[in-house]
């Protein structure tokens, strides 16, 4: 029987997807398919989306196997209460080593002191020499597929490197803690803190005044994670008192970022437009097109969310 695997993305994507997934179900070993944007309901065995895609009621898709998404983040579909169907978040190779080099680049740049020479041209020779990274504490807080990613990377340049998560987790190279008490004493050492946590309800303002003040003075904070993780407000009042030494902001709670926000205005804050790193159509397809195979195998999914948890 023909495999019909049902693409819901805005109108863009589809000529970006179409030729990698069909490349990489072939390579896959599935042949048998049927690949498209318009399908009726009742014959879909697979749904390939975007959060932002036309499917937003999954109740007609009564056959539907698995709901496979192309964001990392879930916090746009798992609150749906019409899904019932098992659904994959986006893990691929791409994606991750693209938010790697975003979050190296950052933290090097903020680590080395660069803005002040980058900004600093005015004739005045200051032999400032920055520290070694084994002298700079960088806390990640995190520790799913980008954040130990990250922070194994950070280690290996020889940062002191320490990675926060919800649950227990083993890092090489990487001190990790967990739950309330690891939070203060990750918080405590951060002069570098870079945010890669999901948006949870257990997360949203999760970097607000009164942590925001457990951080050494004059911190950086870096977020590629989730807009909802910061206390905007708290943020700003902490930039305004040298609590906080920068913020380098690349997720916000509205997107694109409303020109008189003052984030673009303030002199402590870089501002980039959600870049840290994207879905790649070449490696998505391949990730896609593998957990079809296990389903279609009878394997569990690959990346497979906990509603309860919410990634």
């Amino acid at each position: 029987m023909t495999i019909q695997i049902l693409f819901s993305a805005k109108p863009p994507r589809w000529p970006q997807y179409e030729g990698p997934l069909t490349h990489a179900l072939t390579q896959a070993g599935i042949t048998d398919f049927n690949l498209a944007r318009d399908i009726a309901p009742g014959e879909v065995d697979y749904i390939v989306m975007a959060p932002n895609g036309p499917v937003q009621d999954f109740r007609p898709y009564t056959r539907c196997k698995a709901v496979l998404n192309l964001w990392a983040g879930v916090e746009g579909i798992i609150d749906n209460p019409t899904l019932t169907q098992p659904l994959a978040r986006m893990v691929d190779h791409g994606l991750t080593r693209g938010m790697v080099e975003w979050v190296t680049g950052h933290v090097l740049r903020h680590h080395l002191g660069m803005d002040a020479h980058i900004h600093g041209q005015d004739g005045v020779w200051r032999n400032e020499i920055p520290p070694l990274a084994q002298e700079r504490a960088v806390t990640i807080l995190g520790m799913g597929e980008l954040g130990a990613a990250c922070a194994e990377t950070l280690a290996y340049l020889g940062f002191d490197v320490t990675g926060w998560s919800r649950s227990p987790k083993d890092v090489d190279g990487v001190r990790c803690l967990h739950g309330d008490d690891g939070l203060v004493a990750a918080l405590s050492t951060a002069q570098i803190l870079v945010l890669l946590l999901p948006k949870t309800p257990e997360t949203e303002n999760l970097l607000d005044a009164r942590r925001l003040a457990q951080l050494p003075k004059g911190a950086v904070v870096i977020n590629p994670g989730r807009g909802p993780l910061i206390d905007d407000d708290a943020l700003l009042s902490a930039l305004d008192s040298g609590q906080i030494g920068h913020a380098t902001l690349d997720v916000f709670r509205v997107e694109p970022l409303p020109p008189e926000h003052p984030y673009w205005a303030h002199p402590s804050v870089t501002v980039t437009p959600h870049i840290a790193s994207e879905t790649r159509d070449d490696t998505a397809s391949q990730v896609i097109a593998e957990n079809i195979r296990r389903t279609e195998a009878g394997e569990p999914l690959l990346h497979k969310v906990d509603p309860k948890l919410g990634y």
